[in-house]
């Protein structure tokens, strides 16, 4: 959409404060004064949840009362926000939501939502509240459409990275990253660090520009990094992660804005080389529950169990007591035999 020059400058203020921290609290709070400017609301709202869980939410308020909160997972199956259709005026009105809302103080009368798309097993929503009756206009609706990419980001890489950021240095937990090789950039093309592995594996997906120079970032990774950290530049979903394919492989690098380092606002680059799945025999999927069929689908990447935990949103734990059921299920003892068994049903006759 065409944005005002205001407008256009506290867009720009609100993605610097969406990518000042890995801390989504205190991201959240830097930017809510940025957002009720662009979007005037009484307060919002940002709930994180899990398919697998339901009725567990994680919620963080702008400016919104923590009772609000509190009693939600008991009325989350009458949520009006969730609704496939809006209610109209009466239906509202008889809403156990909307009522109970009221019997607490809090008279809402306008919401206006987005439904974020984070990872594979995650989904949020975050939503605007108005008290009084004058409803969200279309063009207040495609503006937070427009900001979703930037709310979906920094949920995700606040998730990725918040444990890291808790391990003191952030660049040199980092260094230390489960499951992947980084690339710290201070753009436009000072590298700050990078992993002992990085190299060699930039060596094997750009092993022409890697042998001419294997101390620079490969040209086409350069010139993703330069687009997205120009200003102004609407991003989309997805487009923060840049994949290169082979026959059996695949290159997945994904592009985090880390939040100011010592006067600098460095982005690291996440390498994950994955092996192309396996498929999974259709009878394994019928004996095992989708979460198990989740983690099945790990192994067949051949992915770590780091890895697989990082993508599901689950502990390390979780996966392995996962794999100690799925084995028996299965009739099967190891992960090598596993794939083994995976890829001989694959042959034909």
């Amino acid at each position: 959409m065409n944005l005002t020059a205001h407008e256009q400058v506290l867009v720009l203020e609100l993605t610097r404060a969406l990518s000042s921290s890995l801390d989504l609290t205190e991201v959240l709070a830097r930017a809510q004064g940025i957002l009720t400017q662009l979007l005037p609301c009484d307060y919002a709202a940002l709930c994180v949840s899990r398919p697998e869980r339901p009725g567990d939410y994680e919620w963080m308020g702008l400016g919104a009362p923590g009772i609000l909160f509190a009693h939600y997972p008991e009325l989350a199956t009458v949520d009006f926000v969730r609704a496939t259709d809006p209610l109209s005026s009466k239906d509202l009105r008889r809403n156990l939501l909307y009522l109970r809302c009221r019997e607490m103080g809090l008279p809402l009368e306008q919401v206006l939502v987005v439904l974020l798309d984070l990872r594979q097993n995650w989904h949020g929503g975050f939503t605007l509240y108005r008290e009084h009756t004058l409803p969200f206009s279309e063009r207040e609706q495609d503006l937070l459409e427009d900001l979703k990419p930037y709310l979906a980001n920094t949920v995700r890489n606040c998730r990725m990275f918040e444990h890291e950021a808790t391990r003191g240095d952030l660049l040199d937990a980092l260094f230390h990253h489960q499951g992947a090789e980084c690339v710290v950039m201070d753009p436009p093309e000072h590298e700050k660090l990078r992993t002992p592995g990085a190299t060699e594996l930039l060596r094997r997906w750009y092993p022409e520009e890697m042998k001419a120079d294997d101390s620079r970032l490969p040209q086409e990774l350069r010139e993703h990094l330069t687009r997205l950290q120009t200003p102004g530049v609407n991003r989309v979903l997805g487009v923060d992660t840049w994949t290169r394919s082979r026959s059996k492989h695949d290159l997945k690098v994904t592009f985090v804005e880390l939040p100011d380092q010592r006067g600098h606002h460095p982005w690291v680059l996440v390498l994950q080389e994955c092996s192309r799945a396996i498929p999974m025999p259709e009878p394994w999927r019928q004996k095992l529950s989708r979460r198990e069929a989740e983690v099945v689908q790990g192994v067949l990447r051949n992915w770590t169990n780091e890895l697989i935990a990082e993508d599901l949103g689950l502990t390390l734990n979780t996966v392995k007591t996962h794999l100690r059921n799925i084995f028996p299920k299965l009739g099967i003892d190891s992960r090598t035999d596993l794939l083994y068994q995976a890829a001989w049903r694959q042959k034909p006759g």
